[in-house]
């Protein structure tokens, strides 16, 4: 049986997961579920999974969580502090951590997943974007096993192993993209986009900061980083199509011409599922493509002009160490200032650029490395939204 530890299970990949997980109850027993405020859903799921631990990060909910499963009179032994939670997941209680949770915060839980060798399904692709090349070394060292959720990463991880293929074999990834809500908008309109209409994604259902990373490309420009660290691949060979109908997630082109790409109706129980089940395939509960009624597949590169975050996160890569963390960092400061209202859609970007080119990369000796970059980063982007709102 394998045990699993669920961090972020009340976000959109936690439900997802679950709903994967649930199918094969004789192979899965989930052990640890987390959230960082949502109690209330954490609380059905509780009574519906009957899990060994909960986690909840923030202290308020916590404390009224607690007196909620008393009341449920539940086995879930609730966990008092984040170290608690780490000796866990380092312990011979979980087996594979599924990191649903998002941002940098997840960082720490991450790296000790790593570092006591468990199977990590991840979805936060944050760690990889700030940290990819220490990750790498210490899950070499660790002999962990680490699966990339986003739908891209999964795709190019299934088309490289379905053949056996060293990357000494591969001459380019395509990374495809919807373009997101904005692809056909008029850039003179760009000042104008509300937070409403950035998060009325096309394709995907998702949360908010992943929903205004997609209008502003910025998610490819993320992936592309993460790409990178997981497939030992130069970023100069990571190419970035637009594909608007989403059917394709990604594709490998090989040095004898050949491309190979994953298809499927966009829906993330379809990466959870090959992560969970590999190196065989277990059933997902998504229905299948219908190709009589496909719409025509089109391939197109994205603007650089309407979506400059591309180019920034090309900058933040090329110069490597610190630097892409100093990025992430911004653009989250951004995306936030961004929703609520204090910023315009296309001063995301602004910020962004501001400040990766004002801090500038360091060398990343350990993971305190990282955590100090993307402290200076949110501070030097605070610094530059209020200035940008006439408050110097």
């Amino acid at each position: 049986m394998e045990k699993i530890a669920l961090l972020g299970s009340t976000g959109s990949i936690g439900n997802s997961s679950i709903e994967v997980l649930v199918k094969h109850l004789d192979r899965f027993k989930i052990e640890v579920l987390t959230t960082n405020t949502n109690t209330s859903l954490l609380l059905k799921q509780c009574k519906d999974l009957q899990p060994k631990y909960v986690f909840v990060k923030s202290k308020e909910a916590s404390l009224e969580f607690k007196s909620q499963l008393r009341v449920l009179s539940s086995k879930t032994t609730l966990l008092d502090t984040e170290q608690e939670l780490m000796e866990l997941i380092s312990s011979s209680e979980v087996n594979t951590v599924i990191a649903g949770m998002m941002g940098i915060a997840g960082l720490n839980l991450i790296y000790r997943s790593i570092e006591a060798g468990k199977k990590i399904l991840l979805a936060n692709k944050e760690a990889y974007i700030v940290a990819g090349e220490l990750l790498n070394e210490l899950a070499a060292k660790n002999q962990a096993t680490i699966f990339p959720l986003d739908s891209e990463h999964s795709a190019i991880h299934q088309c490289i192993l379905s053949k056996m293929n060293s990357s000494n074999n591969i001459k380019k990834l395509y990374l495809t993209g919807s373009g997101g809500p904005f692809l056909d908008k008029d850039i003179a309109s760009f000042s104008l986009i509300s937070p409403e209409e950035a998060l009325a994604h096309p394709i995907w259902k998702m949360g908010k900061k992943i929903s205004v990373d997609s209008a502003t490309m910025m998610n490819k420009g993320l992936e592309l980083i993460e790409a990178r660290w997981l497939f030992n691949i130069n970023p100069e060979d990571i190419k970035i199509l637009i594909h608007p109908e989403g059917i394709i997630h990604s594709m490998v082109e090989y040095i004898d011409g050949s491309v190979i790409s994953q298809l499927s109706i966009p829906d993330m129980k379809i990466p959870i599922a090959y992560g969970l089940g590999y190196p065989t395939r277990i059933e997902s509960g998504v229905k299948e493509i219908d190709f009589h009624n496909l719409k025509p597949i089109t391939f197109r590169d994205p603007d650089l002009t309407k979506f400059p975050s591309i180019n920034l996160a090309r900058q933040a890569i090329d110069q490597g160490g610190t630097l892409p963390a100093i990025l992430n960092a911004a653009n989250e400061e951004g995306v936030k200032s961004f929703l609520a209202e204090e910023i315009g859609f296309t001063q995301i970007m602004e910020i962004v650029s501001s400040v990766i080119n004002t801090i500038g990369s360091k060398p990343i000796d350990g993971i305190e490395d990282v955590f100090e970059s993307d402290l200076a980063a949110r501070k030097e982007a605070l610094k530059v939204i209020k200035s940008l709102n006439g408050n110097n």
